[in-house]
């Protein structure tokens, strides 16, 4: 059997600010930090012991990662980075608050760009500095594929190639393998391994710093599922 853990990274300054954040690359808070640390006790408590550790190029996500496995005391484990596990593209709505948002454009339209699975927030313009391609972490890529904005469809089409070409291997070599990301990436993770519709993936939460736990058999298909946070 496999396990593939999910972990959401702990709370962001911008989660606690209730901004849309996106790729914007922001810092745990304090409580999110401390999400972090508890994680790695959940994880070290239920006898994981991930060889690998897949990531995004955002902060928040990283130290996620490192916190949890520092408790662990498996910080030399390999961790790869990689952008097509960040967080979905939030467009225009990046750093808005999301009640001054919804007061402006309404609850309704709020909601569909929020959880709707295949409609985006409004683009940025490729002149805006929120557009990744003036972030130098993206400056190798082809600008083409760099996002002005992502629905939750868009961002599953990103994050499953690289499911299929980097995760997928890892799984199929090692007993456990970790993905700390973000509520979206993870989201479309989830969708894939439970075979959700795209109607079913919208009511999905992602609670911050709560290692889910795929058990997997040897075609990675999931046996079963559970939250370390609730098991506790």
């Amino acid at each position: 059997m496999k396990r593939l853990i999910l972990l959401r990274h702990g709370q962001s300054t911008w989660n606690l600010e209730n901004r849309f954040t996106g790729w914007h690359d922001v810092d745990l808070s304090d409580q999110g930090r401390a999400e972090a640390t508890q994680a790695g006790e959940l994880m070290q408590s239920a006898g994981l012991a991930p060889a690998v550790v897949f990531t995004s190029v955002l902060t928040r996500a990283i130290r996620t990662a490192f916190m949890s496995l520092d408790v662990m005391g498996r910080l030399w484990i390999p961790m790869i980075k990689d952008w097509r596990l960040n967080e979905r593209h939030y467009g225009a709505l990046t750093g808005l608050n999301k009640s001054e948002t919804a007061a402006e454009y309404g609850d309704e339209q709020v909601h569909v760009w929020r959880r709707s699975f295949a409609t985006p927030p409004p683009p940025l313009t490729d002149d805006d500095p929120r557009h990744p391609r003036h972030d130098p972490r993206y400056a190798d890529l082809d600008p083409a594929c760099l996002p002005d904005t992502e629905s939750l469809k868009d961002t599953l089409a990103r994050v499953m190639p690289f499911y299929d070409a980097d995760i997928v291997p890892a799984l199929q070599r090692y007993d456990s393998v970790l993905v700390a990301a973000h509520g979206n990436s993870l989201r479309a993770l989830v969708k894939h391994l439970e075979g959700l519709s795209d109607e079913a993936i919208t009511g999905v939460e992602i609670a911050t710093g709560d290692p889910l736990v795929y058990t997997l058999d040897a075609d990675l298909d999931v046996i079963d599922k559970g939250s370390l946070r609730e098991a506790g």
